[in-house]
């Protein structure tokens, strides 16, 4: 049986071999496949301002994957993909907000609500974060967020009224 999964997809910085970071962001959606999740929709990529003290600006989109995998083992799927493109999990105190060369969130899961120390679906700041609602509303307007009830298309249209 497998669900879906609305992942957020984010970098901004190159990586050799790939290129620059909307270049990280398509070869990214390809990866996908090879680590167990079935891509089905992708959005636009879009330019984003870092969140934090990063100077660099990111590359955005979110897609639709299908996965036989549970949230928790797509996760580690996730982070594979991360690594697999330079990214780095040592964080040291005070770089949580660090230039990244990729940045693949589980943000919606069709099972609803998941809570655990390594992961809470939905994502706890996609809410606030125009750069995930935007391409993701484009492609998935109608998924719900299992905590408020509104779709991804309300949640955007309420963020950009801001």
């Amino acid at each position: 049986m497998s669900d879906l999964y609305l992942v957020a997809v984010g970098s901004n910085a190159r990586v050799p071999g790939i290129g620059d970071p909307r270049r990280v962001v398509g070869a990214a959606f390809e990866a996908l496949d090879a680590y167990g999740a079935k891509l089905l929709a992708c959005g636009a990529i879009i330019d984003s301002a870092p969140i934090g003290p990063s100077l660099r600006r990111y590359a955005n989109s979110a897609c639709v994957v299908e996965s036989a995998l549970s949230p928790p083992k797509l996760l580690r799927s996730l982070q594979s993909i991360e690594e697999l493109f330079g990214r780095t999990r040592n964080q040291r105190r005070g770089q949580r907000w660090r230039a990244r060369a990729l940045d693949l969130d589980i943000i919606l899961w069709s099972g609803g609500v998941w809570a655990s120390p390594d992961l809470v679906i939905p994502h706890r700041e996609m809410r606030g974060r125009d750069f995930v609602l935007g391409p993701a509303s484009a492609i998935a307007g109608n998924w719900r967020d299992p905590v408020t009830g509104l779709s991804l298309a309300q949640l955007h249209a309420r963020l950009s009224r801001k």
